[in-house]
């Protein structure tokens, strides 16, 4: 069977026209023999996120961006289309997260699964989240930082003009002036420590004798360790015999001395005695006072007049 010119020119148009559709899907990302579903995400700005961009699942490309229009209420947000394989269980409770904008200025939505044993079907709208980017994650560690540096400049700032105030010309001149006495101090320090140095090396070898002396008087020590303890502990049993001895002798002593002085100050007490004649007797106290003073006038008249009691001739009369 002969086929004619025109069926022939049928099927090349059909065939190119299939192919033509295929491979305009393929750019897009659409598999016609493949089973796909759509799913809806809105967003409220989608910069940088444009149509077949890749819709990922555990870092697997599942879909693409179909399309992205603005919902028709007026409140300006965005519809994104998206198909995904239909092979890709997703529950109905998963998220599409729309990721920050990458080093290569694109973006993408990430599924993140849901624990719902409903999967989604053809039309469903998952709830959106949007993910930071590498840009805002960056500025968001490096703010914090930014503002500390800020207030550490502006306290060195503050630090500075104190130090300006603190500082001024008297007192660098108290500062240079306390580095030079401390710079003297070293100095007579270091003359010091060299005339220590040369004092011990001109007396370097009476101080080796004075150490042999020392060590030898200390080797003596504790080669006659044992005598030594044996005196010491003589002198001890002496001591203490001589001590115990004469403190009961004393002791003795004491007490006799104070029978006799107890006695004595009885006698006086009752009179007896001249000296309790005395302490007792105020009459005999009082003529033994006036006495006393008759002879003081006594003698001071002979000393001043002695002619009237004493006479001297020089004929015998």
């Amino acid at each position: 069977m002969k086929i004619s010119r025109e069926i022939k020119l049928g099927i090349l148009t059909v065939l190119s026209v299939f192919l033509f559709i295929w491979g305009l899907n393929y750019l897009k990302g659409k598999d016609i023999f493949s089973r796909q579903i759509i799913f809806y995400a809105i967003y409220d700005d989608v910069t940088s996120l444009i149509e077949s961009n890749p819709v990922l699942l555990s870092g697997v490309t599942i879909g693409q961006v179909n399309r992205i229009s603005f919902i028709p209420d007026g409140s300006g947000r965005i519809l994104v289309e998206n198909i995904v394989s239909a092979d890709v269980p997703i529950p109905d409770n998963s998220v599409a997260m729309l990721t920050g904008v990458s080093l290569t200025g694109s973006r993408e939505i990430v599924i993140q699964l849901g624990d719902s044993p409903t999967l989604i079907s053809d039309g469903d709208t998952l709830a959106s989240g949007l993910q930071s980017s590498l840009q805002d994650e960056v500025s968001q560690m490096v703010t914090p930082i930014k503002e500390k540096a800020e207030e550490l400049f502006g306290q060195i700032d503050s630090v500075m003009v104190v130090f300006q105030a603190i500082f001024n010309e008297q007192t660098r001149v108290n500062i240079t002036q306390s580095f030079q006495s401390i710079q003297n101090t070293l100095e007579n320090l270091e003359k010091t420590t060299v005339r220590m140095d040369q004092t011990i090396d001109r007396e370097s070898t009476r101080i080796s004798t004075i150490l042999g002396n020392a060590e030898s008087i200390s080797q003596n020590l504790k080669d006659n360790n044992e005598t030594i303890n044996t005196i010491l502990n003589n002198f001890s049993s002496i001591s203490d015999s001589l001590a115990a001895a004469n403190l009961t002798q004393t002791l003795l002593q004491a007490e006799h001395s104070v029978s006799s002085l107890n006695n004595i100050l009885e006698k006086i007490e009752k009179g007896e005695g001249t000296m309790g004649m005395l302490v007792n007797d105020e009459e005999l106290y009082n003529n033994m006072e006036a006495s006393s003073k008759q002879l003081e006038l006594l003698l001071e008249d002979i000393r001043s007049n002695p002619g009237n009691y004493i006479r001297i001739s020089v004929f015998g009369r």
